[in-house]
């Protein structure tokens, strides 16, 4: 018989909704039974599921084998509403982890995400994360948030949760070969133009480039809100004339833009995987990314800078401009060909190593 998983995936964001999909094109003789909630209103999300899904989910589990859902489900709950849910084996897979999330301007504090993520990974059979940077910074977070409540804390929790866990990335698929020829000068930017990528940094450093004299072009690409934020509106003012792509562009544009640039860099203050700059390497452009966050498993010292400094990410840009930048790292451990044995061991159900030793130095 087919095996029948309920997939459950209850902020789905673009890179979720990638990985869905990946899973049940990757696996068709699973049966799978998919429910999601769109990626907004992230507090109410995150707490609100089990509400959402509280008519769904009794018929969409009947006669599952098997749960896999991400870290945005609040599982305790769910499973205390539904008991029969409590005897299928589940795993929970961290595309994120809210203990190293940055907050946001506007934003307070809130230990609520937290207890989620803590109390679903105490739910779960087995804890999946897509990078060690994941995995290591949510067990750091536990550990932190356990001493700070003022009494009454179990002992050991870390130490029960670590041996559930296991790095398992998503896979990425590489650009096919295009026909456009490398531009060395064409800086790439390919994420959310929202805070926890910092674009200020982004802004700062190449308008310093271009005071300093330096030629290049830049294409502005990913997702912004509405009306633009400053750092995009910044660049676009000052350097509108470099600019020759600025907006979310069709997949064909997208793919075509990665093979053409010389550049990919990335300022994030988050990131647990980066997609986006795993495909632009894949595809042959050089990544430059802080020297922090999930970066350092993934690329070489050569590809990093330090984070947050404009400053010194406009003088390597300068360094690299002159002299032509390095070629880009490997990345094939990252792709559906190097991945899908391991996927197909969580759809299986097979055991797993603790780390999937996916680090490139």
């Amino acid at each position: 018989m087919r095996q029948r998983i309920l997939l459950l995936s209850a902020y789905q964001a673009d890179s979720h909704a990638w990985w869905t999909g990946w899973l049940q094109q990757a696996f068709p003789d699973t049966d799978w039974r998919l429910l999601t909630l769109p990626g907004r209103h992230f507090r109410w999300r995150i707490r609100g599921n089990p509400l959402s899904w509280l008519d769904e989910i009794a018929t969409a589990s009947q006669g599952v084998d098997r749960i896999l859902a991400t870290s945005m489900v609040d599982l305790a709950t769910l499973r205390g509403l539904h008991p029969a849910l409590a005897a299928i084996p589940t795993d929970y897979y961290f595309h994120e982890n809210q203990f190293a999330y940055p907050v946001g301007p506007g934003q307070r504090p809130s230990v609520e995400p937290q207890i989620v993520q803590l109390y679903g990974a105490l739910a779960a059979d087995r804890l999946l994360f897509n990078s060690e940077w994941n995995r290591s910074s949510f067990l750091d977070g536990v550990a932190a948030l356990l001493r700070r409540m003022p009494d009454a804390v179990p002992a050991g929790i870390v130490e029960r949760l670590a041996p559930k866990t296991a790095v398992v990335p998503v896979p990425i698929v590489p650009p096919a070969p295009g026909r456009t020829s490398r531009d060395a000068r064409l800086i790439l930017w390919n994420h959310r133009w929202e805070y926890d990528k910092a674009p200020d940094v982004f802004a700062d450093a190449v308008i310093r480039l271009a005071e300093s004299g330096h030629a290049f072009r830049l294409a502005l690409l990913g997702p912004r809100p509405h009306p633009p934020p400053p750092a995009l509106s910044r660049v676009v003012d000052a350097l509108g004339d470099r600019v020759i792509a600025n907006g979310r562009v069709p997949r064909g544009e997208y793919d075509a833009l990665l093979h053409r640039a010389g550049i990919a860099v990335s300022t994030a203050i988050h990131e647990f995987q980066g997609l986006g700059m795993l495909e632009a390497t894949a595809a042959g452009t050089t990544p430059l990314v802080p020297d922090a966050l999930v970066y350092p498993e993934q690329y070489p010292a050569a590809y990093r800078y330090p984070p947050g400094d404009a400053a010194a990410l406009a003088d390597r840009l300068a360094a690299w401009l002159t002299s032509a930048p390095p070629l880009p790292p490997a990345v094939d451990a990252y792709t559906t060909e190097a991945l899908r044995p391991l996927w197909s061991q969580i759809v299986g159900r097979s055991a797993l190593p603790r780390s999937a030793g996916h680090s490139s130095g």
